[in-house]
């Protein structure tokens, strides 16, 4: 038996959601594009670093209001409906977003 790959489910999402999300991901993205400008330019390796433990915190506030989301919606309707095994699926992701 096959084990489904996450990648083949879906979300729809909230015009809103999507927005918010979206621009995270492109501030972050014009982040790294400025790190690669600096590494470019020789500049000094603590000011590079301070922009990466920058473009780490985004991230990790990215995930953050993903996985809020997550939980509100496709956990909670799950669960209402009686498939339990979310709850593991969660727990897996916890566990690999703690590492």
């Amino acid at each position: 038996m096959e084990k489904e790959c996450c990648c083949q489910k879906t979300k729809e999402r909230s015009p809103e959601e999507m927005k918010g999300l979206i621009n995270r991901l492109n501030r972050i993205e014009g982040q790294i594009r400025g790190i690669r400008g600096m590494v470019e330019k020789s500049a000094y390796c603590t000011d590079i670093l301070m922009q990466v433990s920058a473009v780490n915190a985004a991230l990790n506030a990215f995930n953050k209001e993903l996985l809020a989301n997550h939980i509100k919606t496709c956990v909670a309707r799950d669960i209402r409906a009686g498939q339990d095994e979310t709850i593991d699926e969660l727990v897996l992701t916890l566990q690999k977003l703690m590492k």
